[in-house]
């Protein structure tokens, strides 16, 4: 078997230049209002999608149209779009195959967490807050996750709390702090892209091309692909993860 790495083409990316992930939301009260579940955040450019696998919970949102909540179950299957705020809650075991557009940007720092106004606005203080410590041990990382979901569901209830009401200022304003927050990271989300959806259109175009002339040429370059998982904290619960944009060609 060899290494994947920048060598393979657009044929060998993940389908649809997605990536994907199993979730196990976390469990146990963490947060002002009771529940249980991750940590409160948006995405500026990519859309998730959760399919649910096993127990049940909910899916807290919230957007221009306000706040709502989506019971989940196995079955489930729902979908984001950049800028919806989203919660998971977990009430049973919540189990989740997590489908992520755009795969490396998620990675790059592609989600703003729902920090209160003067933490989002300032970019020193909140990458302080949402970073987990460096070579710490399990028990102070789950102490740090833990802090970063109650400050992000802080900021959450008070925006939610206002669009309810009405006032979708605040929401407005997290947009703008969450987009001067990621702006200078644009370059190399960019050329991500390129990489790892944009080739793999290209490829399919190519591909395409090649059929209508009746070449089956690229069919002899099939392959079998795998990426192990690889467990790490999410902000959502604990990630299984899978680095599709460096698989072994088996």
């Amino acid at each position: 078997m060899t290494s994947g790495g920048g060598a393979f083409s657009g044929g060998m990316a993940f389908p649809g230049g997605t990536s994907v992930s199993r979730l196990s939301v976390y469990s146990g009260t963490c947060a002002a209002d009771g529940l249980a579940g991750g940590t409160p955040h948006l995405h500026t450019a990519s859309t998730e999608a959760y399919v649910v696998v096993g127990g049940r919970g909910a899916l807290q949102t919230l957007d221009v149209r306000g706040p709502r909540e989506t019971e989940l179950a196995p079955g489930s299957t729902v979908w984001f779009t950049p800028g919806t705020i989203h919660r998971a809650v977990n009430h049973d075991g919540l189990e989740v195959v997590v489908v992520m557009q755009n795969a490396g940007l998620p990675e790059a720092g592609d989600a703003v967490m729902t920090f209160p106004p003067d933490v989002v606005g300032d970019p020193a203080r909140y990458r302080a807050a949402a970073a987990l410590p460096a070579g710490a041990s399990p028990e102070e990382i789950e102490r740090a996750v833990a802090r970063r979901r109650e400050l992000a569901v802080e900021g959450f209830l008070r925006l939610a709390q206002a669009a309810a009401a009405g006032d979708l200022g605040p929401l407005r304003r997290l947009y703008a702090d969450a987009v001067a927050l990621v702006r200078p990271n644009v370059g190399r989300w960019r050329e991500l892209w390129e990489r790892n959806v944009a080739e793999q259109a290209r490829h399919t175009a190519a591909v395409l091309d090649a059929l209508e002339a009746g070449d089956a040429a690229h069919l002899a370059g099939s392959a079998l692909l795998e990426s192990p998982p690889e467990e790490r904290w999410g902000m959502c619960g604990h990630l299984r993860a899978h680095d599709v944009t460096h698989p072994t060609v088996r």
